[in-house]
This record gives C-alpha cells, sequence and structure tokens, in this order.
C-alpha cells in the first residue's frame, strides 16, 4: 500500500494521509476517516487525529463503480460509456473518487462536520451527488460534457500543463442542488 502525508499548517488537525490499497471494493470506492497519533510537539507528548483518505484501484476493484462512466456502469440504467480525459480510464476514474472523498475529508473531517442524514450513514458533500458531472445528468447519463477534439475525452475541468478532468458535482447546501464545474 502506498501513502501520501501532507501537513497543510502547525495546527494538530492539520495531517491528511492518503492511501493508494489494492483491495477494498465492498461497494465502496474509497473511504475517508480519522486516526488518533501521538507526536511530539516542542519535546511533548501531544495526542492528536489525523485525517485519512483511502482510494482503490477503479481499474481492477469494481470498474463498474469506481470507473464509471469510463467503463460500463454495474447497475442500474445504461449509457454511453465516455472517453477517458488522460488516456487512463483507472486513474481518471482515481481522480473522481479522490476528488469526492476529498471534499468529503474537508467538510467533514471528524464525522461532526457537515453532512445529510443519519450520522451512521452520511450523505457528503460529494457523496450526496453520485455521477453527477454535467448539466442534466441523470441515472446513467454523466450530463452535458466537454470533449476534447485530439484525444475524444470527456472533461469538466482543466488542470495545469493542457491536463483535463472530469471531477464529480459536489452538494450546494445553499440551493440545495448539485453544483458541477462544468
Amino acid at each position: 500500500m502506498s501513502s501520501l502525508s501532507i501537513r497543510s499548517g502547525s495546527d494538530k488537525y492539520s495531517r491528511v494521509r492518503l492511501f493508494l490499497p489494492f483491495r477494498i471494493c465492498r461497494a465502496r470506492c474509497g473511504n475517508h476517516g480519522i486516526v488518533p497519533s501521538l507526536s511530539k510537539i516542542n519535546g511533548k507528548s501531544s495526542s492528536s487525529r489525523s485525517v485519512y483518505i483511502w482510494v482503490g484501484n477503479s481499474e481492477t476493484q469494481c470498474p463498474g463503480l469506481c470507473e464509471w462512466p469510463f467503463h460500463q456502469a454495474a447497475n442500474g440504467p445504461p449509457g454511453p460509456v465516455l472517453v477517458a480525459p488522460n488516456g487512463d480510464a483507472a486513474m481518471d476514474g482515481v481522480v473522481i473518487n479522490l476528488a469526492s472523498l476529498l471534499a468529503g475529508a474537508v467538510t467533514n473531517p471528524f464525522g461532526d462536520g457537515y453532512f445529510q442524514g443519519p450520522k451512521e450513514a452520511p450523505l457528503e458533500a460529494g457523496s450526496a451527488c453520485p455521477g453527477v458531472f454535467g448539466k442534466g445528468s441523470h441515472p446513467g447519463f454523466a450530463g452535458e460534457l466537454l470533449k476534447d477534439d485530439k484525444s475524444g475525452g470527456s472533461y469538466n475541468a482543466n488542470g495545469i500543463k493542457g491536463r483535463k478532468f472530469l471531477v464529480p458535482g459536489l452538494f450546494d447546501p445553499s440551493t440545495s442542488t448539485c453544483s458541477t464545474v462544468g
């Protein structure tokens, strides 16, 4: 399992750890949560909590769930399979899952932040809008998206060095709708 840890500040809650495991699919493409940690700050032991994000390999684990819309859906109405914007459906699937989980980890890092529904099965900013990527989306249809002329890849966000990405819609509590970047 590979891990990436990022410290974004000096406060004790500022560490986010990203795990990229190989086998986690059980109707989930990833997860986020907290782990207690013991650290030394200025020579004194201190108890803190670290937020983690766990994203699976969408090529080998539930591609119909974790790689959709770049793979035929595992359930629900069939729809068109889209071309991945970076030419790698598995990694573009990981980008989608990571974006959704990152939104959840930021808005509900310790399970007492923003979510809807019961605490045991919360709908967070990203998980409240499954399969929503563009205007007019519905089950089996990702929505109206931009299409790269060279690769034919579908996307809704531009990155650095000409990279294109498909990122999920997020729930907007001010409008009670799913909002997309495209």
